[in-house]
């Protein structure tokens, strides 16, 4: 019997991995293996020179996006497979603080909210979901957010009235520990927060399970285009044909779609560019910090185990991901100030990451209008995982035409 899990190519397979357990041969890939899957010694590359593939639906990018698009599409019934041009979940998916809340949500438009409040509702049910039929806890914990300064208060207390989210004025336990000026201080003491990492390794995993086909390290390198209608996608060792594609490429869409679509049928390219943000973690004890805090543009997020998140810097330098000891020093600075009992714990990591963004924060979620057969759902800049559950369920109604539950129109690509 051949395994039917998570292939990578050029890399070593691993069918007893623990996140990604074997499971029998589906029809949800038409892939005939041309040897078997279990000498763990051989590399996929090895094993097959060249396939063609089938499915329903390809998804091209396996960040967040792509992970609750593909879940959305196959609980409807879809046969689903992912590809990704490197690891999944590597890019800003895991590289985010996972807080479920945007950055004052009431400064942005009115689209984002949308989306927001869906997702919110969601996310309960969905930590349960994975965590009862993965054993992986993605560490979903409402443990509250405390924002500092609100000089635009009626305006935050007026948002959350809209969208029903619990709100006061009083200060939570622990304050008296922060060392900040309060203004006009906003407790949110429902808003919760998710670690980014466990969260991809258990959408995995779930995904998996459902039947879904994962290839990671595939670049697509060539498209066969027939009218307004793309028949296949290419990469060096597969062909891919699918029914409907969709593009979950994050800070890369723009680029992408401009190498595999012609000049004539992309006019109006997507204004999506990429915006680095780098990020601190404190090795500190459990009980340091019990909630999440967000003072100016930075914020500190607490994890279960005891660690805590300093967050970010927005940069614009393109897409290089390397980390800088400005950064690092602008972070530790607003962090240990902030609460300056992190000054006794030790950095364990500085990461950086690039976030998807637009003009105006706005995703692209929709079909391209120039094809009848390519849908995109990228350009959620900071807010990836909280508008995740909502923009995925919108992009699998379009696609299965569904009534949608948020105007689609804000979020159309023409």
């Amino acid at each position: 019997m051949f395994t039917h899990l998570y292939v990578t190519l050029g890399k070593t397979i691993h069918p007893t991995n623990a996140f990604y357990p074997p499971q029998p041969a589906t029809s949800t890939t038409k892939i005939k293996l041309l040897a078997a899957a279990g000498n763990n010694n051989r590399t996929f590359n090895q094993l097959i020179f060249f396939m063609t593939i089938q499915t329903d639906i390809l998804i091209i990018g396996g960040g967040i996006s792509g992970l609750l698009t593909a879940r959305e599409l196959r609980l409807a019934g879809r046969e689903v497979m992912i590809i990704d041009k490197a690891e999944f979940g590597k890019e800003s998916s895991w590289a985010g603080g996972g807080i479920l809340l945007p950055i004052y949500p009431w400064r942005q438009v009115q689209a984002i909210s949308a989306l927001v409040a869906q997702s919110l509702k969601k996310y309960p049910d969905l930590y349960q979901e994975l965590l009862t039929a993965t054993g992986i806890d993605p560490e979903w914990r409402d443990c509250g957010m405390l924002i500092c300064k609100n000089p635009d208060y009626l305006a935050a207390s007026a948002w959350c009235q809209q969208y029903q989210i619990p709100h006061q004025s009083v200060l939570p336990k622990q304050a008296k520990a922060l060392n900040t000026r309060f203004q006009n201080p906003l407790w949110l003491p429902d808003i919760a927060q998710i670690r980014n990492p466990r969260f991809l390794q258990a959408m995995q995993a779930y995904l998996l399970q459902l039947g879904v086909s994962f290839f990671e390290h595939t670049v697509i390198n060539q498209v066969t285009i027939k009218q307004q209608h793309i028949q296949q996608v290419h990469s060096e060792n597969q062909c891919f044909k699918f029914k409907e594609l969709v593009v979950c490429t994050g800070a890369w869409t723009t680029d992408f779609l401009n190498s595999i679509i012609p000049a004539e049928n992309n006019a109006r390219a997507l204004p999506i560019q990429p915006v680095k943000g780098q990020m601190l973690l404190f090795d500190a004890q459990p009980d340091t910090l019990d909630y999440m805090v967000l003072d100016g543009d930075h914020y500190l997020i607490p994890r279960r185990d005891g660690k805590i998140l300093a967050g970010s810097t927005v940069e614009a330098t393109g897409f290089d991901k390397s980390t800088s000891e400005s950064a690092k020093q602008q972070l530790y600075a607003f962090a240990t100030q902030l609460l300056p009992s992190l000054q006794h714990f030790p950095l364990c990591q500085h990461w950086a990451g690039l976030r998807p963004g637009t003009p105006d924060g706005v995703p692209f979620i929709g079909r391209h209008p120039h094809f009848d057969n390519l849908s995109i759902n990228a350009g959620h800049f900071r807010n990836g995982l909280v508008m995740g559950p909502a923009a995925a369920q919108l992009l699998a109604d379009l696609l299965l035409e569904r009534v949608t539950t948020v105007d689609a129109s804000l979020y159309a690509l023409d």
